[in-house]
């Protein structure tokens, strides 16, 4: 007799005659179930497991362009004044060095209605006559008045770099920004450098006089294409100045110049 093992028949031959309420009988009987349960959980557990990778490369990276190019312009800020204080009253001026005594208009009034008494010859002596008696100060410094009373204005000249965004009248080149581009485009020469192409940045202030100083590179592409944009700009031809409260003032001005070499 041939014995299959699959088959749960063998189990009725082990256990004929014996107790079958026996744990051991419902383990055996229940153990072909068992071995197919945890052979297919294997399985699927396997292929998870080996097909992650490709799964992952099957993703989309995702990608995000954060960069930001910001150009900062330092704006210095015009000192805040203080108020003057009105209506307060003129300092005391300093004791005489001599003596004052009050000249008094000799009247001629009975002797009820005299209400000052006016000054013997002889306290007038090395004393002087002024509107009221003032006691002198022997220590004090003897100080001659300047003539006029008149006090000169003085008048501040504004200095402040303003910003151009801000600024009432912009400060513009002769002809207009058109003209400004054709002179930078006829005198900046582009080195000769195979497929160099990009931006300068360069920053300058516009004087009163309509001049350009501080020019400064923000950035560059290399090869020399920021000092070439200086040398540009320093002979440039004078600007019209900005104004603000119809004064000429000085303004910063931002300037991108394109780079493109011939291919």
């Amino acid at each position: 007799m041939k014995l299959d093992l699959l088959n749960n028949n063998w189990l009725e031959i082990v256990f004929e005659g014996r107790n079958k309420a026996y744990g051991a009988y419902d383990l055996r009987k229940s153990i072909t179930k068992s071995t197919v349960r945890a052979f297919i959980i294997g399985t699927i557990l396997f292929a998870l497991l080996v097909s992650v990778p490709t799964l992952m490369r099957m993703i989309p990276d995702r990608q995000e362009d954060n960069t930001l190019d910001t150009k900062i312009t330092a704006v210095k800020m015009p000192p805040k004044k203080e108020k003057p204080k009105e209506n307060l009253p003129p300092p005391p001026p300093p004791p005489p060095k001599v003596d004052q005594v009050k000249f008094v208009k000799p009247v001629v009034a009975k002797a009820d209605e005299v209400v000052e008494e006016i000054a013997v010859v002889k306290d007038l002596k090395d004393k002087n006559i002024g509107k009221e008696t003032i006691k002198g100060d022997p220590d004090a410094e003897l100080t001659v008045e300047p003539v006029g009373t008149g006090v000169a204005a003085v008048v501040e000249e504004d200095n402040t770099v303003y910003n151009t965004a801000g600024i009432e009248v912009k400060p513009d080149f002769p002809g207009g920004m058109e003209k400004f581009t054709q002179f930078i485009a006829k005198n900046y020469q582009t080195p000769e450098e195979e497929g160099l192409k990009g931006k300068v940045y360069v920053t300058f202030v516009v004087e009163k006089d309509g001049s350009l100083t501080d020019i400064k590179v923000l950035r560059d592409i290399g090869y020399g294409t920021g000092k070439e944009a200086i040398r540009v700009l320093n002979k440039c031809p004078k600007w019209t100045p900005g104004e603000q409260n119809g004064k000429k003032v000085r303004c910063t001005f931002s300037l991108p110049i394109s780079i493109q070499s011939a291919e």
